[in-house]
This record gives structure tokens, C-alpha cells and sequence, in this order.
């Protein structure tokens, strides 16, 4: 079953059971400040699972593109990666554990949609602690559908249902004080030959696909939980895990999209450094081309999302992961156009169910050759001092600090370089490079403020009054500079707003104050904020901007700043939440324009 038909019949499936299909967000989240990356299906409806009601209904399901970068040294495995695809489906306040459990088994094993053995399957579900019981309902709805298929599922360490503790079974939203969380139950797929193998989640023998998390609680401040008033379904299902156990390979980049990618890599080091590839080839070639695979694939979808290299958060991100490619990209003979070799496959291969790749194909590979052009030089530079420094010692963290100040030769390249050249690292070597670092920020006051925590998730007060401001913002920029305007991103601190925009061109001192001047005006006309769910082309008809262009849903909310039926000053599609009046935002100052990237500008502005 090749990945589009997976894609297919997932959102099929749910669709006969009553759900809306979504369309995926973009990678940079919106207006979250509280993450670099949508890490999760789920990361676009946080508003909806805290009980805002969601245009589309309280039964969804979507394909998300998402990137998450904590494992990103598990790269080149049998099953990680930083991009991938999550398919899921939530239920906001409509079914609970019995239907999610039920739905996630008929399509995995009913020959009418993926046909999975049910032998091969097996269950870690919560096993509780002295504040959350024992998730025994999950255990015996599981028991029960096992009995079906005349299967003993006892439940046990090593048995088919195993009960684990919170770093394996429970959920709970990161990065702010107070959210929803809950158990949650993981499905896993025995990969190995045994007839009776013994359960153990942690062996490479068993691949963990999909999850299954129930909202159930709200977490406290004090750290007590409390019973949610609207329980919610989360699901997640990793496309290329499912695609890895459905096309009966042992690693997700032997997948039908991945390996082609491979494939596509493979032959252009042979074209340019002759080099071939076998199955019995050395691990670190094999390593080289998974790492460049995942590695180019996940910067192709940023930049189709207006992300672009740079020092500093999601762009630091981007480039460490350009740069990495290109590193591995040495270790089989490509030493020049990585990006522009392989980048057009990334967009042919995906361009069906992602059709910004297409869109944006100039655009994408302007900006990875540009990087990698850049770098090229750096890493020739880097790899010299590298040597030098290195020669008769241990790589340490004022060597490697010496590097990246002098040479903008990053530390996880030296630390790569190293594990290549069979280089000692100091001990404590990172943690002295990363106090040098924080010196040198004091030193020159470069520190950048840490992003803000409260953020929609929590809809603190201030993440609500600056959000609300940022779309004056955007509005009072058309109304100065042109409609051509379009939003390239935005992003929150507890300090300030940042919003990048599209323009050919600095902004005067006179455009800067007014704008200023504009937003500070609807501020002090305090008028109402209001919001509706109207039919997305409606929306767009009525004047309503939108972020992602024509990547909604066929029901969106927008939200109006003034008179909805008469004179109103802003209409955009957005998720919320926003103040009731612009009189509650504050006084309006914008501290900085800038160029962000070629063609693009950066505002940063505080309230006061």
C-alpha cells in the first residue's frame, strides 16, 4: 500500500465516521509562541481542545506536516526522523475512549482498510500513580476486542497489554504551567520472526504507530489535576511508520517516498564521485544517505512555509539541518548543488498532497542554494582549523568555541567531525562551549529573550492583548504600504511582537510612525472585537485576510475589529482568542524595522 493510499483511506475512513477533514497547517505555527515547529496534529487545535467551538464540528481528522528536532541524533535509524507526516483524528467533547479504541482497530486490521494481522499488534496502556488511577477501562476495551479475534490478551510486563508509567503513557501539553492532559494508549507492530515473542517496547523488534490520547484532566498550577469539563480525543499515527509496517520494510527509509528520495541521492554521488551503493554498503554511508534524505526533505517543506536560514530560533533550526546534509553529503562524494539536485524531487514526490511545494519551487530552491553556497565555504575553512586544532588534542570547548566565532563553524559539526576522525572530546567539552557562548552574549548584549510561556495555550492575558494588536498591525500595513502586503510570519515574547511581512523595500521613517499612528487610533476608538464561522469562500468574499492563503477548511472563524454588519476596520480568519475591545490592548510602539530575508521585512513592536 504506497503512501498516498494510506494518506487516502486514513481520512476516508473517518470521514464515513462522521469527521471533517482539515487541511494541514503550515509548519511555523500561526501565532504560538510557545513552540519553533508545529511538533503535532493536534498543535494547530489547541484553542478548540480548551473548549473554543471549531468551525468544522467536534469530529476532525487531518495529515499534518510537522517537524520535531529532539531526536534529531537518532537520525539516520530504522524509524526517526525531524519531518514526517502525522495522520490523526480528535473527537472535542463528542466520543471518548470506547470509540477511538474501536475506530483505531477496525482500520487497522479490517481487510477493507489496512489488513494488519492482529497477532502482530500489541498494547501499553497507563498504569496510574498516587494522583491518576489505572487506566483499567483502556485494559478491558482492549481485552474485549482481542477476545474477538481469539486472542488472550493478558495484561502484564512482557504480555500483549503492558501497563507503563508517565514517560511512556501519559500526555500532557509542554511548555506552560497549566493544560489538558491525560493517559493515553500506543499501538505497536511486532517486526520480528518469533511466533511468540515476549513484549518488550523498548527492542527494535516492536514499532510504536500510533497513539491514542484522552484528555481527560487539567493540570494545576500546584500540580493537582482536576476533571476537563470537555474530554477530548488526540490521535497521532506517524505516515511513514504505518507506511514502513503496510509496505513490509524495516525502516522508514525503505518506505515508498523515502527510498526514492534515497535513491535519488544515491545516484547522484554516483554521477559525481562515482560512488556505489549496495545493500551490504557501510553504516556510515547508509547513515549519510537517510541523514541527508530526512534532512532535505524537512527544509524543503520550511521554506515552502517562508522560512528561511539564519542564527537565531526556527532559522538556526533550518540551517543546522541544511549545513548537517551537506556535511553527510562529503561522506559519499557530493561535494557541490545537494540542494539542487535533490530539493526538485522532494517537491515532485510530494507536490500532490502539498501543493505549496510546487507553488513556491523557485522561491525553495533560491534559498537552500543560497545556504548552501554560503556554507560551502565555511565548511572548507572549518574542516581545515579543524585539523590544525586538533592534531595532538582532545576537541574542547574553547577549541570549538574558537571555530564557530572565528570560522562560523557550528558545534555539532565539530562534535560530527570528531566521532568521524576518531578526535577525543573533552570531557565537559559542551557545557564549557556553551558557557563561553553566554559570556560572549553579555559581553556584547546579544542575549535574546527567552520565548514567552503563556502564549494561546493558556490564553494569558498578554499572549491575548498582543495577538489582537499584531492584527491591527497587519492591517495598518496594507492601508500604508499596499494590499500587496502579505504576512510572512509572527511571533510572541512576553515583551514584545515580531511580524514579518512581504516588501520589496526598507520603510521610511514617516511609513514606520503611520502605522504606529493607525493601530494606536483603533486602539483608542476602543471598538469591538467580534467573531463568526462563516464558509471559507464567504470569508475571503466578505474581505477577511488569511494567513495560509487557500490552506483552510471549508469553515473558518474570523474574527472582526469594528462593526461586522457596518464599518469595521480589520476581518481575518484566525483561531483566537483576542480581546473583547481594542481599548484593552494598550498604547502601541513599534522598536525596530528590518530586513529579515530578501524580499521580506521584520517589525518588532511593544505595548505599553
Amino acid at each position: 500500500m504506497k503512501t498516498a493510499e494510506i494518506r487516502a483511506k486514513f481520512l476516508e475512513f473517518f470521514k464515513q465516521h462522521g469527521h471533517t477533514i482539515i487541511p494541514s497547517a503550515p509548519i511555523v505555527p500561526e501565532h504560538d509562541p510557545n513552540v519553533l515547529f508545529t511538533t503535532a496534529g493536534m498543535h494547530p487545535l489547541v484553542p478548540y481542545l480548551l473548549g473554543e467551538p471549531h468551525p468544522a464540528g467536534r469530529r476532525l481528522a487531518s495529515v499534518q506536516k510537522v517537524v520535531r528536532t529532539t531526536d534529531i541524533d537518532e537520525v539516520g535509524d530504522y524509524s526517526h526522523g525531524t519531518f514526517f507526516e502525522m495522520i490523526g483524528n480528535w473527537s472535542l467533547g463528542d466520543y471518548f475512549k470506547r470509540e477511538a479504541i474501536e475506530w483505531s482497530w477496525e482500520i487497522i486490521t479490517s481487510p477493507q482498510w489496512f489488513g494488519i494481522d492482529p497477532h502482530k499488534l500489541y498494547i501499553t496502556v497507563y498504569q496510574g500513580d498516587e494522583q491518576i488511577p489505572r487506566d483499567d477501562e483502556s485494559i478491558r476495551i482492549w481485552q474485549e476486542i482481542f477476545k474477538r479475534v481469539g486472542i488472550e490478551a493478558v495484561e502484564g510486563k512482557g504480555e500483549r497489554i503492558m501497563a507503563l508509567g508517565r514517560d511512556d503513557n501519559w500526555w500532557e501539553q509542554g511548555g506552560v504551567e497549566t493544560g489538558p492532559a491525560g493517559p493515553d494508549t500506543e499501538i505497536f507492530y511486532y517486526l520480528g520472526r518469533d511466533e511468540n515473542p515476549t513484549f518488550d517496547p523498548e527492542s527494535t523488534d516492536f514499532v510504536e504507530f500510533w497513539n491514542n490520547v484522552f484528555m481527560t484532566y487539567q493540570r494545576q498550577k500546584d500540580g493537582t489535576y482536576t476533571e476537563l469539563a470537555q474530554k477530548n480525543i488526540d490521535t497521532g499515527m506517524g505516515l511513514e511508520r504505518i507506511a514502513m509496517v503496510l509496505q513490509g520494510v524495516d525502516n522508514i527509509y525503505a518506505t515508498d517516498l523515502l527510498a526514492q528520495l534515497a535513491d535519488t541521492i544515491e545516484r547522484y554521488a554516483f554521477a559525481t564521485h562515482h560512488a556505489v551503493f549496495t545493500a551490504t554498503e557501510p553504516e556510515s554511508s547508509q547513515r549519510a544517505v537517510r541523514i541527508i534524505t530526512d534532512h532535505l526533505r524537512a527544509i524543503t517543506f520550511m521554506a515552502a512555509d517562508g522560512l528561511v536560514p539564519s542564527n537565531v530560533e526556527r532559522g538556526y533550526v533550518m540551517r543546522r539541518l541544511a549545513r548537517r546534509a551537506i556535511r553527510e553529503g562529503l561522506v559519499i562524494g557530493i561535494n557541490h548543488e545537494l540542494a539542487k539536485n535533490i530539493a526538485p524531487a522532494v517537491i515532485e514526490l510530494y507536490s500532490d498532497a502539498y501543493p505549496e511545494l510546487e507553488e513556491h519551487r523557485e522561491t525553495i530552491l533560491k534559498v537552500l542554494d543560497a545556504e548552501e553556497t554560503n556554507f560551502r565555504k565555511t565548511l572548507e575553512r572549518g574542516l581545515r582549523e579543524f585539523a590544525k586544532l586538533t592534531h595532538e588534542q582532545a576537541l574542547s570547548g574553547q577549541i570549538m568555541f574558537t571555530l564557530f566565532d572565528t570560522y562560523g563553524f557550528p558545534k555539532e559539526l565539530s562534535l560530527e567531525e570528531a566521532r568521524r576522525t576518531k578526535v577525543t572530546v573533552a570531557q565537559g567539552a559542551e557545557a564549557e562551549f556553551d558557557r563561553l557562548m553566554t559570556e560572549q552574549r553579555e559581553r556584547s548584549r546579544t542575549a535574546t529573550k527567552g520565548q514567552f510561556k503563556g502564549g494561546l495555550a493558556d490564553h494569558s492575558d498578554i499572549a491575548t492583548r498582543y495577538h489582537t494588536a499584531t492584527h491591527l498591525l497587519y492591517r495598518a500595513l496594507k492601508n500604508t504600504l499596499g494590499e500587496h502586503i502579505t504576512q510572512r510570519g509572527s511571533n510572541i515574547t512576553d515583551e514584545r511582537t515580531r511580524f514579518d511581512f512581504s516588501h520589496h523595500e526598507k520603510m521610511t521613517p514617516e511609513q514606520i510612525k503611520q502605522v504606529e499612528d493607525e493601530v494606536n487610533d483603533i486602539i483608542g476608538r476602543d471598538l469591538p472585537v467580534s467573531w463568526e464561522e462563516m464558509p471559507t469562500e464567504a470569508a475571503f468574499a466578505s474581505g477577511a485576510m488569511g494567513a495560509f492563503g487557500d490552506k483552510y477548511g471549508d469553515k473558518v472563524k474570523v474574527y472582526t475589529v469594528g462593526d461586522p454588519a457596518g464599518d469595521w476596520y480589520s476581518r481575518e480568519i484566525c483561531g483566537g482568542p483576542h480581546v473583547e475591545r481594542t481599548g484593552l490592548i494598550g498604547h502601541f510602539r513599534i522598536t525596530k524595522e528590518e530586513s529579515s530575508s530578501a524580499g521580506v521585512r521584520r517589525i518588532k513592536a511593544v505595548l505599553e
